[in-house]
């Protein structure tokens, strides 16, 4: 682990260790051969996720303080979900990326904010050439 410990840094190397993580998880890896593989591969996700009430409660205050805005999806935005996780069916994108990518559309915005840059480096918005990834 890099010994700067800004929030950002320290995100980005929990995110490449989720990568591994699904990588070395994939179906027909042979690395999960025993059911008590997958059971300690999730008892340490419950684990990290445990240890993360901090962020998700400053996420939280950050939305409730105006900081951040919480946007709806409409009937067209379903629509527009649909049409990307059956396009990028291959990529397995799933309704999460897609929502996000839809409201960016919608609201015009190339910057996003994403541990996740595989699925936002492939999928082409509509309304620009690519996303700015952060961070």
């Amino acid at each position: 682990m890099s010994a700067d410990g800004r929030p950002a840094v320290l995100a980005g190397q929990a995110a490449e260790a989720v990568r591994a993580l699904n990588h070395a998880t994939l179906p027909g890896t042979g690395r999960l051969v025993f059911p008590a593989d997958a059971y300690d591969v999730t008892g340490q996700l419950a684990l990290l996720a445990a240890r993360l009430p901090q962020a998700e409660a400053s996420l939280y205050a950050s939305i409730t303080g105006g900081q951040l805005e919480v946007a709806s999806l409409d009937r067209d935005d379903w629509e527009r979900i649909r049409e990307l996780v059956t396009t990028y069916a291959d990529l397995r994108l799933g309704g999460t990326d897609a929502s996000v990518i839809t409201l960016a559309e919608r609201l015009g915005a190339t910057r996003i904010a994403t541990l996740n840059h595989r699925h936002f480096t492939v999928v082409r918005p509509r309304h620009a050439e690519a996303f700015e990834l952060l961070p």
